[in-house]
Order: structure tokens, then sequence, then C-alpha cells
């Protein structure tokens, strides 16, 4: 595996911790898996109206995913219900070699290294694949 994969900036989110744990109440729950690499996310969020009022997340997974939660939990907070699948959308982009998602979601663009590792994008992708999931309403805990 290619180091750079591996920097501070995806490390350093990777051990933020911004996030985790499971809330209390959700409104809405998801868990999903990458069955390619073993990745497990499941996902709680608050509403406010249509905005997300909180995240809460366990991730089983590698650092990628991890650090991809961290930076999901702190962007989505007061983002409305469609911003997740946009964002989703923007960094699977990115990943295939477009732009950098911009807004609150900028900070994806700290997965710019993992664009020559096709088999890790779905480490990066699965904690806005369960935000969008969740937030469209859709409940499927396990």
């Amino acid at each position: 595996m290619n180091a750079n994969l591996y920097e501070d900036p995806i490390m350093n989110h990777a051990r933020s911790g911004v996030g985790a744990g499971r809330l209390d109440a959700p409104d809405a729950s998801v868990t999903l898996d990458n069955p390619l690499c073993g990745d497990r996310i499941t996902l709680d969020v608050t509403l406010d109206g249509d905005r997300v009022s909180a995240v809460g997340h366990h991730v089983r997974g590698c650092a990628l995913c991890q650090a991809a939660a961290a930076v999901m939990a702190a962007a989505a907070v007061g983002e409305d219900q469609g911003a997740a699948e946009t964002a989703r959308t923007a960094l699977a982009t990115m990943l295939e070699g477009g732009t950098a998602p911009d807004g609150p979601w900028a900070e994806l663009a700290v997965f710019e290294p993992v664009r020559g590792h096709k088999s890790r994008h779905e480490c990066v992708l699965l904690p806005l694949e369960a935000l969008a999931k969740v937030t469209a309403g859709t409940s499927a805990e396990d």
C-alpha cells in the first residue's frame, strides 16, 4: 500500500474521533458493510426539521474509513438531508479524477491520495453512503 494514503492529514482525522460513538436517541440509524475489505459503519443521526443536528458513528474498519467518518460527522451537522447525496457524489467524482468538493465538504479533499487506489475508494465512500441512506429516511439497523 502506498504510504501517502496514511499521511498526517488522513491519520489526524482517523484519530480525531469526531462523531465517534452511538447517539442515545437517534431519529434514524443505518448499518452498512463493505464486503471487499470488511469495513462496517453504524451511523445514527438526529434531525431538526430537514437538517442534521447530531451524528454518531461506530466504525469497525481501516483508518481511511475512520477518517472519512470523522470528516463526514464534522461536515454533516447543520446540513439539509439532500446534502449527503451531493457530498457522496462529489467525493466519488473526486476519487475518479474530478475536482475536490467545496463548501462544508471541502475537507474531503484530504482523500485525494486515494485516487490511485481504486480498491480503497469504497473505504472512503462508505460513511457518506451511510449518511445519504440514513438521511433519505431508510433505516436498516442490524
